[in-house]
């Protein structure tokens, strides 16, 4: 079946397009019975208004495009969430794109979001520092395009935007005062993410713990990992080196792999060895035992980057005034770790 157009509608009735359209949206100037006679004709016909077309007349699409690196992680599934919630509430649609980390994948969908289907950008960006210097001017012609954008997590400071962060140093620091504070001596890192400052970050924060307790740093205990890695392999080598009584996971999927695969091992979760991951999931939850985690409020994140975004769209924010806001985490104790020594 042909679509009908205003044109179509016009030409039934004998009236100019804009009256039709005129008649559809209900407007005083045309009567009440011309109105009647169009919009039942309309209905009838299954008349819908060109989007595209009135977005461009309007000079608007009330859409806001997100641009994640990874949907298996529970931290952008819940940053999504938070992001549609507002948009719904104020009257947005949102176009979501995954990366899957990939820097080519990224700038593609950036110059495809960038030519006018939406009307603001929210971002996590996959970029490493060595790949920022290429990747800089891509997320600048977002900028330059006079797109307003947000950058979420994975943020670049060379570029002037809104910004919403975890606080990354101090997760890995709380992660690690509260297992030594279990009794744990030795704790190790198993880090996916050794290529972005959010790990690095995280390091710093383990680093911080670990000097008020007058305890050297060893960097054989930080073991960086990569998707295609063996992690039954690698965590053999150092379960094998030395006498682990902690682990700091990274991510949840981490997390939950490490915890497995200690217990195959023999290795009692906590008593021999006490675990935190990152990233407050549902996997976390019904895994055994329950892991501790640290979490990072993704849906309140996610919230705050769309109100961020809309105000810049809607014209309510400063000009030219950027702002970064530092998001505190929670540790959420569970079974994976011992409980705190009274007295």
């Amino acid at each position: 079946m042909k679509k009908i157009t205003l044109k179509d509608i016009a030409a039934e009735f004998g009236v100019s397009v804009s009256t039709v359209s005129k008649a559809i949206h209900d407007s005083h100037e045309i009567s009440t019975e011309v109105k009647s006679k169009i919009q039942k004709f309309a209905k009838a016909h299954h008349y819908r208004p060109n989007k595209v077309a009135l977005n461009l007349l309007n000079r608007s699409t009330k859409s806001i495009g997100v641009v994640i690196p990874d949907i298996l992680n529970y931290f952008f599934v819940q940053v999504l969430y938070g992001i549609e919630k507002v948009a719904n509430e104020r009257g947005y649609s949102i176009i979501s794109c995954v990366t899957d980390h990939s820097l080519k994948k990224e700038a593609m969908t950036l110059e495809m979001l960038s030519s006018g289907s939406v009307d603001g950008l929210i971002i996590s960006s996959v970029a490493s520092e060595r790949q920022t210097k290429k990747h800089l001017e891509n997320i600048n012609n977002v900028v330059d395009y006079q797109i307003p954008l947000v950058m979420f997590d994975r943020v670049m400071d060379a570029i002037e935007c809104d910004k919403v962060i975890v606080d990354d140093f101090e997760a890995g620091y709380k992660a690690t005062k509260y297992l030594l504070d279990t009794g744990c001596k030795t704790i190790a890192i198993i880090n996916p993410m050794s290529k972005t400052k959010i790990g690095r970050l995280r390091i710093g924060g383990y680093k911080r713990a670990l000097k008020e307790r007058d305890i050297d740093f060893d960097e054989k205990l930080i073991t960086p990992i990569e998707p295609q890695d063996d992690l039954d392999f690698i965590l053999s080598f150092i379960l094998n080196d030395k006498n682990i009584d902690g682990i700091l996971a990274l991510d949840e999927i981490t997390a939950v792999k490490t915890m497995g695969i200690i217990k195959a091992r023999g290795y009692h979760v906590p008593n021999d060895i006490a675990i935190i991951g990152f990233t407050n999931g549902q996997l976390s939850k019904y895994v055994t035992p329950a892991l501790t985690m640290v979490s990072q409020h993704g849906s309140y994140i996610g919230e705050t980057c769309a109100n961020r975004l809309i105000d810049r769209i809607e014209s309510i924010s400063s000009p030219g005034v950027f702002e970064t806001k530092v998001v505190k985490t929670s540790l959420i104790v569970r079974d994976s770790t011992r409980k705190i020594p009274l007295g």
